[in-house]
């Protein structure tokens, strides 16, 4: 898998997603909004994806995020072995596909395949990043001695972005629906994240 920022020229930039990278302390904005993610993890040969809804900002300097995974899934094993893991934030485009990861298990078959998930390499991490999501977060796990709970705090070494949906420090989704970010409540079932609107500020 080669990294899709080296993929891209200025020329082939209608054809790929363009994926730039934004400052750390910025973060915090690619969660801010309260969409679903898809966790990638990595041990060895193994590599699996799961759709995780119980994700938030943590700390602004250096960046932490926490994470919710079952302890008795595989994306836990794979976590719990390496010690870090990708997580992505996808769009409406790959809906179906993000339920699916949620209700199968990649201890049985490669979800990648089954699902026509598409990859590219991170920077900082062995987990792979998915195409067709809006932002990419490579998480480091700061150990906990005592994981009471199914509560991982992590750091986050580096945050990429489409640019197309997120440019001048906010999100732009456009006129496609496809593109949106989404909101899980349960059974299949989404909203997209909505129209934009402003209201005044105290210092308006």
């Amino acid at each position: 898998m080669t990294p899709l920022w080296t993929q891209i020229s200025v020329k082939q930039r209608k054809k790929f997603q363009m994926v730039v990278d934004i400052p750390l302390e910025k973060c915090w904005k690619m969660l801010n909004h309260g969409p679903v993610t898809l966790v990638t993890s990595a041990h060895g040969l193994k590599t699996n994806v799961m759709a995780a809804s119980w994700a938030m900002p943590l700390d602004y300097t250096p960046p932490k995020i926490l994470l919710v995974v079952d302890a008795n899934s595989y994306t836990r094993q794979l976590i719990d072995a390496s010690g870090e893991f990708g997580l992505q934030i996808p769009k409406r485009k790959i809906a179906q596909q993000t339920v699916a990861v949620g209700q199968s298990s990649g201890r049985e078959e490669d979800k990648f395949k089954r699902f026509g998930l598409e990859t590219f390499s991170a920077r900082h991490i062995a987990a792979p990043l998915l195409k067709d999501c809006v932002a990419w977060m490579e998480c480091k796990v700061i150990p906990d001695a005592t994981q009471r709970y199914d509560l991982f705090i992590a750091e986050v070494l580096a945050c990429h972005v489409d640019s197309d949906v997120f440019h001048d420090n906010r999100w732009d989704f456009g006129d496609d629906p496809l593109q949106r970010t989404m909101h899980y409540i349960s059974n299949g079932e989404f909203f997209a994240t909505g129209e934009r609107f402003s209201v005044p500020t105290l210092e308006d």
